[in-house]
This record gives C-alpha cells, structure tokens and sequence, in this order.
C-alpha cells in the first residue's frame, strides 16, 4: 500500500508545521535538586520525539485518506505493539480491521522498548538450556508486583507467553537472544538475534506484516469519542490531520492507546510526588484510551501505581535498558562505590539511587558488555557513553576517586569469578566479570517510565463497567489496561503484555463480531 503523492505531502508537512511550532527546549533547562531535571525536559521529550516521527514517516508507508471508509468489522485504535498485534489476529480471523494512530507515524511506546520480552518454556530457551517454567515466571513476577497482582491475568500472560514468541517467528520477528531482568531468576529476557533494542525491531516487523497482510492503517488519526447504540459499542468519532473528523461505524473497538506517562497533569492527580520528574515516554502517552473508556462507564484499577526506572539519561529523557545491567554493569555512586543489587526489582534500585545525596548515579561496564548490548551503540551515538582506556581514566572522567572505583571494580570482578556477591547478595548477570578495557561510563538518575494502572479488562481483554461486567463490543490491551503488574513491572514485561493481550483481543474481538 503506497501513499499518494498528495497524502505525503501533507503529512510531511503537517510534521515539519508541528516541530517548527516547538522550538528548542534545551535553553531553558534546569536541574532540580532532586537530580531530575524540571518540567522543561517534557518539552524537551517531546521535541525528540517529533523528530523521531519525521524520520519514522519517511521510512513507512501509511494508508491515504481515499482509501478511508465509512465502516469496517473492528476499529482498533492505537499503532503501537498491541494494536498491531491485534489488527494481525483479527484480520487471520477473516475480519476487516482498520487501525487508527494520532501520532504521524506507528509505532507508539514500543518503538522506545530496549531490553527484550520477556517468556518461559520457550523454543529459544530449550535450544540454549535455559531451564524455566512457567510457574516460576509467574512466581518471580508475583513477586516484583508485591503480590498485588490481578492473578488471573498474571497465569493467562505467564502461560500464553510461549506462543506469543513462536507467533513473532512465524511472522518473521525472531526474538533468540536470551538475557536477564531485573526481579527474575531465570534468563527469558527475548532479545533481537543481534542482541539490539527490541523496540524498533518489533514495530518494524509488525508493519511489515500489516501493509502485508493489507490491513488499513491511518496516522494523524485521533479518535476523539467511542460511541455506543443500544448498549453496544458502534464506532469512533475521529479527527484526521486536526482538521477533519468523521464517524467510523464498527462492531467492536479495540482500544489500545498505551498509558498517560507523558501527561503530567494526570500523573500529578494521582502522584504529585512525581514532579519534576523527567519521562521517557513518547508525547503520544497521554491517557486517551483511558478517558474514552471512562466516559463509557468503564471502570480503572491501580492508577497510582507509576514505575519510575532507575536508569534513565536525564538531559534526554532517555532509557538505559536494564540489558545493560543484564550483561554484567555496575552502578556506583558520586563515591566510586556500588550501593546496590543492580538487579533487584526496579522499584528497590529507584529507592536507592533516590537515597544518594546526589538522587543520580552512573553505569560502568567494559567492552565485552558494550559488544553483548547492541543498544549501548545507539546511547554511544546519542553522546551518553564516556569512554577511557583504563579504570584510573574513567574514574577522572566521570568524577569519582580513582582508587575506590579501581577497589570497586576487583571487588567486583572477584565476585564474579566466586559467584558470590557479598556486599549486596547479587546473583543474576554475572556471567562475565568487568575486565575487558576500553571501560564506559553513562550518567543516569531515575525518571517516569510506565503506568501500571489503567483501565480493567479479564483475560478475553473485554473491558469492564463498575460493576465487573463486560462493555458489549469494547475490548482492550497493552499499557492502556491495568491489574497485571500489581505495584511493579518487571523488565521485559510490558512486551509480553502487548503481544499476548493484544493478539487476544484480536482474537476475542473477531469472534464477537462472528457472533453478531
């Protein structure tokens, strides 16, 4: 599916209207005491983010508007992982789907996605010997939410998160590099071949296999309003280039519009303990999903419960994936010193970093972690990486006493070496001591990273009213859903949720609308 020449030149320049109104951002930043920067660096986000878009329009091809039409089976609002995902199961269902994206390009949160996706008893992990189950993935899970997980969600996502990966190789996405997560025992971490960030790999596979499969998908699509007849969910009320709306009729909507991590009023509503914060989600996470679904009478769950990761580049708003931690980094504070398992759940390293005077703290590693961590190359170009050829070197570099970092470093690499971290009882990514000059440095402090709350759904992914029932032809999944993380997500987890929950309410969805 082509674009017109037109439609092109209309995106293209709607895009090149939008970051021309923006400016830069960089000017007018300050750092707060808390070691976050202020709310400048929201504006900040969002300028990286339209960037993103302009060189992310140029490289798909989307839908033109001619080729909208007044009706289709399914209406699935949201590009990201789970819409995608969804529109797939539908459309090998039989069905007519069409996506809608407000964003210029597809691709939403996931395409920020860095370390893997998380799965137990797969193919991939059997032909490495990697012993898991699924229990045990439900278990360590179980655990990292503070057992305030919705269970029933938890065991349908722990044990459909097999197929899930089975299902991205069938399609041509191959997730065979296996590594490690924080609050998880086991190595299910699914990564890229090349061991890269997952994110952009994923989206670009499953646009390939929408266009492919000639599934409709339109961008600058916001959807405003779902509507409903007769206690049924009939269509969207959508506005197309922030110019021209229509009515989308359809017998059931899939909502999957991701959470609200880059909307600081809702954040500060429900923690405005948060302020200040800096986040690493795309400008497009703002709560949509979740209004629309409100105003249906849908009811949330656990909309307090907002996960700050530990290790974020702050002059950027950017994620350091927890891959790097995985293969084998450290972090050490203003002192040169660990003061911390780097990988105990996400929660716990926030709250230990946020202990330090300074609130920040810095990731070393060697080149044997940059070599196994494909992403450090993108932080590199991105001008995060510090780089010396000795430890010495590196400590000058980044400010710390040479001689406690050299101290932390043997330390380090002894406990690698006796599989036995004294100091902080670490006892997973330590395959590989930190040894291998030239050594790294990024400079990191916690910023917003996902909303684990969100709208409640049950394992068909229907969306429930205050009183538990099903809203009849409304379904949703992804991060726009709450209940299946409890009070912290685990590393790798939200891509499973996408995949799993959004090939479901592809599925359930279809067959809804068979049975009308």
């Amino acid at each position: 599916m082509k674009k017109t020449s037109s439609a092109a030149l209309i995106l293209i320049l709607s895009v090149m209207l939008v970051i021309a109104g923006c400016g830069n951002s960089n000017s007018n930043t300050t750092a707060s005491s808390n070691g976050n920067e202020n709310k400048s660096k929201v504006n900040e986000t969002a300028n990286n983010d339209k960037a993103e878009a302009v060189s992310g329009a140029s490289e798909a091809s989307y839908t033109p508007m001619d080729q909208l039409k007044d009706n289709y089976d399914i209406v699935i609002v949201g590009a990201g992982g789970a819409g995608m995902s969804a529109a797939l199961e539908a459309k090998a269902k039989g069905l007519n789907p069409v996506i809608l994206e407000k964003m210029p390009v597809a691709g939403g949160n996931t395409s920020k996605s860095s370390s893997g996706m998380n799965a137990s008893q797969t193919k991939f992990q059997k032909e490495q010997s990697i012993e898991d189950s699924n229990d045990k993935f439900y278990e360590e899970t179980l655990k990292g939410g503070h057992d305030t997980n919705d269970k029933e969600m938890l065991r349908f996502f722990v044990d459909n998160s097999a197929s899930a990966i089975d299902w991205l190789d069938s399609i041509g996405i191959r997730l065979n590099n296996i590594t490690i997560t924080g609050g998880m025992n086991e190595k299910r971490t699914h990564r890229p071949e090349d061991g890269s960030a997952v994110g952009q790999y994923l989206v670009k596979g499953l646009v390939k296999n929408v266009q492919e499969k000639e599934i409709p998908l339109f961008v600058n699509a916001d959807v405003k309003e779902i509507t409903q007849k007769d206690g049924k969910v009939d269509g969207v009320k959508v506005l197309f280039n922030q110019a021209d709306e229509k009515t989308i009729t359809a017998k059931a909507v899939v909502v999957t519009t991701g959470g609200f991590g880059a909307d600081m009023d809702m954040i500060s509503k429900v923690r405005p303990d948060l302020e200040g914060y800096v986040t690493t989600n795309q400008i497009g996470s703002t709560g949509d999903g979740i209004k629309m679904i409100e105003a249906l009478g849908g009811t949330t769950v656990d909309m307090d419960q907002i996960q700050v990761h530990p290790t974020v580049q702050q002059e950027k708003s950017y994620l350091i994936g927890e891959a790097v931690r995985g293969e084998g980094s450290i972090l050490v504070n203003s002192e040169g010193t660990r003061f911390v398992n780097e990988l105990t759940t996400r929660d716990k390293v926030t709250e230990a970093i946020n202990a330090l005077p300074e609130k920040a703290a810095t990731l070393v590693f060697d080149s044997g972690v940059k070599s196994r961590v494909k992403a450090i190359e993108q932080y590199d170009k991105m001008g995060f990486v510090i780089q010396a050829d000795t430890i010495e070197a590196l400590a000058k570099e980044i400010g710390v006493p040479a001689d406690k970092l050299k101290a932390t470093l043997d330390t380090w690499n002894s406990a690698v070496k006796n599989k036995n971290d004294a100091e902080f009882g670490r006892t997973t990514g330590m395959d590989n001591d930190l040894s291998a000059g030239p050594y790294y440095a990024i400079k990191i402090a916690p910023g917003i990273h996902y909303t684990m709350g969100g709208v409640k759904i049950n394992t068909n992914t229907e969306v429930l009213n205050k009183d538990g029932a099903a809203i009849p032809g409304l379904y949703a999944a992804g991060e726009v859903t709450g209940g299946l993380h409890g009070q912290n997500r685990i590393g790798g987890n939200s891509v499973a949720e996408i995949i799993i929950f959004g090939r479901q309410a592809g599925v359930k969805s279809a067959e809804f609308v068979q049975a009308q």
